[in-house]
């Protein structure tokens, strides 16, 4: 097919903010998880868009096996609250509502 660009599974993204690698960033509606470091704004990144990742979640809020999860982009961090935040995908595990609870298991959906 000569259209074909790649699979889409990754894709650079032009880097917001600083971000560390395995951290979250967002570029318009495009959710991905930084596959490297950018130390910063405009610096090219490698962003996974798809796959279950464990990632910085909001502490002391529990979640349930499927829950719906959004990405905070002022707390740089996933939250079940939907107002104001990114659908980025579901939760794959449950998650304890302690404080000490800050990584959640998300499986990306790169549809959103």
């Amino acid at each position: 097919m000569k259209n074909f660009v790649q699979p889409g599974g990754t894709i650079t993204l032009a880097a917001p903010y600083a971000v560390a690698s395995g951290s979250g960033l967002l570029v318009g509606s495009i959710f991905g998880v930084a596959l490297a470091t950018a130390s910063n704004v405009g610096d090219p990144v490698e962003a996974l868009l798809e796959g279950v990742v464990d990632i910085k979640k909001t502490a002391s809020q529990a979640w349930s096996q499927g829950d719906r999860v959004y990405w905070d982009n002022t707390n740089k961090e996933v939250t079940k609250t939907a107002a104001g935040n990114t659908l980025i995908g579901v939760a794959t595990d449950a998650v304890d509502a302690s404080a000490t609870s800050v990584v959640g298991r998300v499986r990306l959906n790169a549809a959103f």
